[in-house]
């Protein structure tokens, strides 16, 4: 169907005929073509409404460069969904430049629209604003990622560039870049030379005189990881955004094309149910020492919080202290984590955070260790944290938003002890895991991180087992080494603090206490000095 706008007349097209009515706008250089994919996994739940914009496709475009102003693009908005849905409010979604004009609309007051999720294309009077506060590294990149403006306010020779160079090979660009396999819209040459008048109309303009501009409607932002020419995160979209959801995605700039099925259900989940989502984490070993600590500072940042246990008294009372849900899980068995990754995925989704954190001690000389006591320590310390790496990163990468696994391994990975061989062989090798993990899921957005408490007052010590020693003797060492760690006087809040601080900054590897640090810097300076202390007798 054709809507009239104005000088423009715009090709609309509809799929479903039932549900929401969902409009899909498209950005630079593209045509509604661009939605497909997306639009063909969405119309069996909502009626479905693309259209061209002004000066692509099959839609006219206008006479001069001034017609490519924000306002006219947002006139064309309104009047398309006064065209398909005149009485009921629409659910509006923006990709790059049709997410700039859609910021446009729904900033202006009255605008009916239900909710709007933007994907890679911010409003240019937030980026106003944000431009002009304190020069940040921020500021730096997003210049460096910006630099094709520039390029497009050169007269003549940007649309020449266009036509005669890179409209003909814009698939293999995207092929290249993107890694998107898809044939372009047959007027890209075309609507490419004459779309640079976007740019040129609005981005110096807006830029140089920003207006306070609000959105009153629920609003998603989706950011894609791999995008090499917006970032959204630093904007300071709360100030303009009441009730605001962010997401991510693990894509490059044009996700539509590429991960069509991720963006289609964040759309339908939003549209759905605009309530801002909570982040999710899950924590093992969580009903107690570190674990519980953890459970609350996530809490307290407003996360969902998900704790399992092989005590299930103590994971429900963690659960109790944050309103959480505890389950019992024995992190030994591969079947039941998978099991309980299933079950959390069905009842709570697929989690944001998921922290490795069940672990138990033992003490004890190598010769006096025996294959049942290596066995206890390397299936929780170790195989616990490979099953939940497993279970629960498979649903990370399915799910295509990223996340962050974090492991818990100790100073004792690069601190040899000659007591701690079954421990510090456990700890070390979930440091090595973390690692060849974190460059493994680099490119699915899943960051990972380990944790290498030093001396932490929990309750690890009492639990502790020792080689070769009577029960009594067991016992006493038990007791011993409860006092050094409470006199040591530094509790699990402080690792927990550390946790969420790493997976905020996505952080490689976090020596917490003192010792830690200077263990890690030893191991690295001076390896011979630890080897040497390594034969000390502590116990």
């Amino acid at each position: 169907m054709k809507v009239r706008s104005g000088e423009v007349d715009l090709a609309v097209q509809v799929r479903g005929t039932s549900g929401p009515t969902v409009v899909l706008v498209h950005g630079y250089p593209d045509t509604h073509e661009v939605w497909d994919r997306v639009a063909a996994l969405l119309e069996k739940d909502f009626r479905v409404v693309t259209y061209d914009v002004r000066g692509a496709g099959e839609s006219t475009a206008p006479s001069t460069e001034d017609g490519y102003r924000l306002d006219r693009l947002a006139a064309d908005l309104f009047a398309v969904i006064d065209a398909v849905s005149p009485d009921e409010p629409v659910h509006l979604v923006g990709h790059d430049w049709g997410s700039i004009q859609s910021w446009e609309a729904v900033t202006t007051p009255g605008a009916r629209i239900a909710t709007f999720t933007s994907v890679s294309g911010p409003c240019l009077d937030h980026m106003g604003h944000w431009s002009r506060k304190r020069l940040s590294i921020a500021h730096i990149r997003q210049f460096f990622r910006s630099w094709y403006i520039g390029a497009f306010h050169v007269p003549v020779l940007a649309p020449l560039f266009w036509r005669l160079y890179l409209g003909p090979r814009w698939g293999g660009v995207l092929q290249r870049v993107e890694g998107v396999r898809v044939k372009p819209a047959r007027t890209i040459t075309t609507d490419a030379a004459r779309g640079i008048s976007l740019y040129r109309a609005n981005i110096r303009q807006v830029m140089r005189s920003p207006r306070q501009r609000f959105a009153l409607m629920p609003v998603q932002v989706v950011q894609p990881i791999h995008d090499r020419y917006i970032r959204t995160e630093p904007l300071d979209l709360e100030r303009w955004v009441p009730s605001l959801t962010r997401r991510r995605i693990a894509a490059g700039h044009w996700a539509p094309l590429s991960h069509p099925e991720p963006v289609a259900r964040m759309i339908s989940e939003f549209v759905t149910d605009s309530t801002p989502k909570r982040e999710l984490v899950v924590i093992t070993g969580g009903g107690s020492g570190i674990g519980r600590a953890t459970a609350v500072a996530f809490a307290e940042t407003g996360a969902k919080v998900v704790v399992s246990d092989v005590d299930f008294a103590a994971a429900k009372e963690t659960a109790g202290l944050i309103d959480g849900h505890a389950y019992e899980v024995d992190v030994r068995s591969e079947e039941a984590v998978r099991a309980w990754a299933r079950q959390v995925a069905a009842e709570h989704g697929v989690p944001d955070v998921v922290v490795n954190n069940a672990g138990v001690g033992h003490s004890g000389s190598f010769l006096s260790t025996t294959t049942e006591q290596w066995q206890r320590v390397l299936d929780v310390n170790l195989w616990g944290v490979v099953h939940g790496c497993r279970a629960f990163g498979e649903l990370m990468v399915e799910r295509g938003e990223g996340g962050h696994i974090v492991n818990l391994s100790s100073a004792a990975a690069y601190l040899p002890s000659k007591i701690l061989s079954a421990y510090a062989t456990s700890k070390a090798a979930v440091f090595m895991l973390s690692d060849c993990l974190r460059a493994e899921l680099a490119p699915h957005a899943v960051g990972v991180s380990a944790i290498c408490p030093g001396v932490v007052n929990t309750n690890i010590t009492a639990t502790t087992t020792f080689s070769g020693v009577s029960a009594e003797e067991e016992r006493r060492k038990q007791d011993r080494a409860s006092r050094i760690y409470a006199r040591r006087g530094f509790g699990p809040e402080g690792v927990a603090a550390q946790i969420v601080r790493a997976v905020r900054r996505n952080k490689p590897v976090v020596p917490v206490t003192v010792e830690a640090k200077a263990a890690r810097l030893a191991s690295r300076a001076a390896p011979g000095l630890l080897r040497a202390f390594a034969k000390l007798d502590v116990g």
